[in-house]
């Protein structure tokens, strides 16, 4: 819904008359538009979010990620209902999702839930998470003790060479590879995939769990998630970041520039609700690190 707003009053116009002319507006407004005042003290009827339809363990139009959870816990907190736009991230999504606008029409939305912050296409809250890259393997392949990159570099050259490493393109995990010389073990994937039915972690559940890979480097949530969607779960070892290799990285939620009282908004919700949310990003087994990029316990 859009809103209007009074237009200045013309040359001439008494006072007396003036009051009830705003009165008779007001009246009619309430009358023929209660959802402009009967809102929330918010002020928005509806939490209107921008989403990736098929995006585990982020979000998805079955309403089934992390990020629709804390949507809805989000939505529960301004006391209004949650509706979700559908398009695929990698599909231009900023510039066809929340900077999306025709002439006359509103924006089909007004958040999106989970963005790095220090992106620069949209403003970012405060973060409510921080997480890192991981290695994902298989357990009962010699690297069970494996707990953290040392471990892994300490496996040799030798064990390290017959290695098939999957990871994509143009991450972080590409420029790790070349610095610790293992460019020839890696299986490169697509970070941008125009098949519609591909999902990120398909590297996990599909390639690494069928033994056409041995290892796979990805994104900490990802890891996380499909690591726990088969049996036995597969082990994963956060990945902590390096001179001139970052792994770590924290994400808020993007909104429009300009709107600083809706950031307030949804900043004051993470503030308030920050336990609920480390509780839900549990749920769905990101690793997640704290401030000092230290590991926090569960």
């Amino acid at each position: 819904m859009t809103e209007t707003s009074p237009s200045r009053d013309g040359p001439g116009v008494r006072r007396g008359t003036v009051r009830l002319l705003a009165a008779a507006a007001i009246a009619t407004l309430l009358a023929t538009a209660p959802s402009a005042y009967a809102q929330s003290a918010n002020g928005r009827d509806t939490l209107r979010v921008c989403q990736d339809p098929n995006n585990m363990p982020f979000s998805n139009d079955k309403e089934e990620g992390f990020e629709n959870r804390i949507a809805e816990l989000f939505a529960q907190h301004l006391g209004v209902p949650v509706t979700y736009f559908n398009y695929p991230q990698r599909f231009v999504f900023i510039r066809n999702t929340l900077r999306y606008k025709l002439p006359g029409q509103d924006y089909p939305c007004d958040i999106i839930i989970g963005l790095p912050v220090g992106f620069d296409q949209t403003a970012v809250t405060k973060p409510y998470y921080r997480s890192t890259y991981a290695l994902v393997f298989p357990s009962g392949k010699g690297m069970d003790h494996v707990k953290s990159t040392a471990d892994f570099l300490a496996l040799g050259r030798e064990r390290l060479t017959q290695l098939k490493i999957g990871l994509y393109d143009k991450s972080p995990a590409s420029r790790w590879m070349d610095r610790h010389d293992l460019v020839d073990q890696g299986v490169p994937y697509q970070t941008i995939n125009m098949d519609m039915d591909h999902y990120v972690g398909d590297i996990i559940d599909k390639d690494l769990v069928s033994g056409k890979i041995d290892v796979a480097i990805v994104w900490g949530p990802v890891a996380g998630y499909f690591a726990r969607q088969v049996e036995p779960p597969l082990i994963v070892v956060p990945m902590k970041s390096e001179p001139g290799v970052r792994f770590d990285f924290a994400f808020g939620m993007g909104l429009r520039r300009g709107e600083p009282e809706w950031q307030k908004q949804i900043e004051d919700f993470i503030d308030s609700h920050q336990a609920e949310i480390e509780q839900i990003l549990g749920d769905y087994h990101v690793p997640l690190i704290d401030e000092a990029l230290e590991p926090i316990a569960r």
